[in-house]
Parts: C-alpha cells; structure tokens; sequence
C-alpha cells in the first residue's frame, strides 16, 4: 500500500466514524473531522487539489450546507478578483512585457554581483503588483536568471552569486506576494477576511500596512546574503552586454505591450483611488482583465484568454473559503478559540502575538500549501483578537498572516522552493543555513510592526 492509499483509507475511516448516521457526533467535532480530511487530502496530494475540493463541497453540501450556499462561495468577489488576476497577469507575460521589464529592471544593477541581487529581490516586489501567483513570479524570473548565470559560469566561478539569487527568490516569491493586496492568491483570500473586518481597508493602505515591513526584510536579507554568500566579482561590461543581448531579442516594444501597459495602469490606478469613487477591488479587477480581450483596446481574443485561467485554483481557492465558513458556521472557530483564550488567560495581548507567531512559524514548517494553512489559522486569530479586550482583531490576525506566509528552513515547504531548487544552484543545507538566520529577522520585523508601526 502506497503513500497516497494509505491517506485516502485513514480519511475514508474518519468519514464513516463521524459522518455515519448511526453517529451522533457534535457539529464541532464533524468540523473539526471535517478540517482534518480536507488538510490530509490537500497535504498528501491523494488527487489533484480540484478534485479534493469538490469532495470537500460535497461533504460540505451533505453535512454543513444546503447545496445552494455551498455554490454561493464561488460566486464571492474575491474569487472573481482571482479569476480576472489570472487573464491580466497572463496578458502581462504572454505579450513580452513581463520579461522587458525583468530584463530592464536588472540592467540598473550595472553589472554588479552585490546589485544584482538587491535589484533581482526588488524585482519580485515589482511582479507581485502584476502576476498574482507566487509560482508564476518564480519561474519568470528563475528561467531569466537562470540564463545569466549559465552565462557568466563560462566566463568564471558565479557559484555564490548563484546560491543568493536562487534562495532570494525562494523566500521573496511568497514574501512578495503580501506586498499588495493581489499579490498572491493567499493574499486576496486574506485580504477578503481583513475587509470583513474593517470596511475601510483598501489597495493604498494594504500597501502601507505591510509594504513597509516587507521591503525592510528585503533589505536586511540582502545583507544576509552578502555576509553568507559573498558574491564573486564579476565582469560588469560582460553582465551587461548580456542584459543588453536579451533586450535586443525582444525587439521593439511592440503596440500590444503598450496596451497591457495602459490597461495595467488604469487598473492599478483605479484601485489605489478605490476609496474616491466606491468601486469595488474585484469588480475593478474584472473590468482590467475584460479589457485585454475587447476589440481594438486588448491584446488577444477570449479563446486564448481562457486558457490562461488556472481552473483547478478557482475551485481550490472558493473551497478554503468553505473551510473558514464551515469552521464560522459551526461555532468550532469560537471553540478553539475558547479552548486557547483559557490558555493564554492572564497575558498581555503583546505576549498572546508572540506565541501566536512563533507557533505560526512552526507549524509552517508542516504545512505545504500556504492558502490552505491560512484557512485555519487567520479565522483563529481573528477570533481570539475578538475576544481580547480593548485589541482591535486586525492587530492579532496581522502578525498571524505575515508568519505563515514564508517557508525558511526546507525545500519541501513550497512549490516555489522545488522550482528554485531545481536549478541545481544550492543545496538543502544552504537553504537551512540562511533560513535559520532569516527566520528571527522576518519574526523581528513582525513583533516590530505590531509594537511600533501598526
């Protein structure tokens, strides 16, 4: 029996204990049951995340819904925000702006190692405003990386230099992602719960709120790098002409690039305005994404702007949403909530974010998917911050959402770690060695933004 049987028959087994209706379990304990199927299916991949969460709707329409409010979470506007990300984010690659702009944005290093990382990891700051997924950041910039240093490695030893752009985009892909409120699917999903919570937060202030303690880690790795990996000097007229090289293969900026140009404009400046005219995040996004396809003004035809559409995400994504409503419906969220108040009686709400944070950060290490993580743990905090006096939520569920976003330590612990990985540029080892001083730094910068910033 592999891996994969083995999973499916201890969910099987859960199913038929708590779900029988010769059982007669509590609604909380069906949830919890409930939550602990869904992670062991999503965690082990028994199928393919879509498949699993259609089997999650289903449990989910025969136990805990009516059929009709389990379809309503696809019809959320964080979902379509998602939806239209996808075609914009694609339209952005698909013309060759994505790559003009990586390729320019790396030009400023002027052939420098020591710059050329700093502007790399800036660059991912840059994509997350444009490519909502984490995956689709790393594997952009990897493959243009990639082939510099292929390059330069003809010309001499690049081994550190490598080592600290392959690590940085590992940790920043999904670090990034927090940088703007559709920066990442994990994002928009949080960025719903967070609206929920205040009304009044929007595009511009999610910048403020996290921008600033994401681009001081920036800084502070790069000089972690620096100290760990002392980049080679390299040739900077040869890095150069490189850059230059691949510039000139994109040819001209062509009038399709232009358009998504304006398109990407308009939409990003409409959501920083959303407080001026009332418009909604989503349904501005919506409007950015059925642009690219309109006569004359988009830049491809629907046929191929659907292909760009990850459909097995959407399903995921509206079924983590199920996973918050089921654990909020069924009062499990305000029992284990209870259950930890009791064990936090007695501390200071700075302590309650300290635990809270390190705990996050640990049990990150378990977890492979950062959405379903957040499922769990944002509506927990959210919960607790509720029940502590005189805290606003927000201050509880903030820290709880900037420490599971990263994965510091192991290879396994994000899709965007085996992609970095895969180049071959450094090993597990190199990963763990900056990822154990990194780690305290980003946990720093949180409790500093609660203290002082927030």
């Amino acid at each position: 029996m592999n891996k994969k049987q083995l999973l499916l028959g201890v969910s099987l087994v859960l199913y038929l204990l708590f779900f029988l209706p010769i059982f007669d379990w509590d609604m909380k304990w069906k949830a919890v049951v409930a939550l602990v199927i869904i992670q062991i299916l999503w965690i082990g991949k028994v199928f393919p995340l879509a498949f699993s969460s259609l089997l999650f709707v289903l449990l989910l329409s025969f136990h805990f819904f009516s059929y009709e409010e389990s379809l309503s979470y696809f019809s959320s506007g964080i979902v379509w925000l998602l939806f239209s990300t996808f075609i914009i984010s694609k339209a952005f690659i698909d013309t060759g702006l994505a790559s003009r702009v990586s390729l320019s944005m790396l030009k400023l290093s002027s052939g420098s190692g020591k710059a050329l990382i700093l502007i790399s990891f800036l660059l991912m700051f840059v994509l997350s405003v444009l490519v909502p997924s984490n995956v689709g950041k790393a594997s952009l910039v990897s493959s243009v990386l990639d082939s510099l240093v292929r390059s330069l490695k003809k010309i001499g030893e690049v081994r550190q230099l490598a080592k600290s752009l392959f690590i940085g985009i590992a940790y920043l892909a999904a670090i990034s992602g927090a940088f703007v409120a559709t920066g990442a699917s994990s994002t928009i999903y949080t960025f719903g719960i967070f609206s929920d919570i205040s009304p009044d937060i929007n595009y511009l202030k999610w910048f403020l709120l996290f921008g600033i303690p994401v681009f001081l880690f920036i800084i502070i790795l790069w000089v972690i790098f620096l100290v760990k990996f002392p980049p080679e000097t390299v040739d900077r007229n040869l890095l150069l002409n490189l850059i230059e090289e691949k510039i000139k293969e994109l040819g001209r900026v062509s009038a399709r690039e232009k358009k998504v140009m304006a398109i990407i404009g308009l939409t990003l400046l409409l959501w920083m305005t959303q407080s001026w005219h009332g418009y909604s995040i989503p349904q501005i996004g919506l409007l950015g994404a059925c642009m690219t396809v309109l006569p004359f003004v988009g830049v491809w035809n629907w046929e191929q702007a659907r292909k760009s559409i990850d459909w097995d995400m959407i399903l995921f994504f509206a079924s983590t949403l199920m996973v918050s409503g089921m654990l909020i419906k069924t009062e499990t969220i305000d029992w284990m909530a209870g259950s930890l108040n009791s064990l936090l009686a007695g501390h200071s709400p700075w302590m309650v974010v300290l635990i809270l944070v390190l705990c996050t950060s640990i049990l990150r290490i378990v977890f492979v998917n950062i959405l379903g993580f957040l499922t769990i743990m944002l509506p927990l905090a959210v919960t607790i911050g509720e029940n502590m006096p005189g805290v606003s939520p927000m201050y509880i569920a903030m820290p709880v959402f900037l420490a599971g976003v990263p994965g510091f330590f192991l290879v396994t612990q994000s899709p965007v770690h085996l992609i970095s990985y895969t180049y071959g540029y450094f090993t597990d080892k190199d990963l763990f060695r900056v990822g154990s001083v990194a780690s305290l730094v980003w946990i720093g910068i949180i409790l500093c933004s609660v203290f002082f910033y927030w």
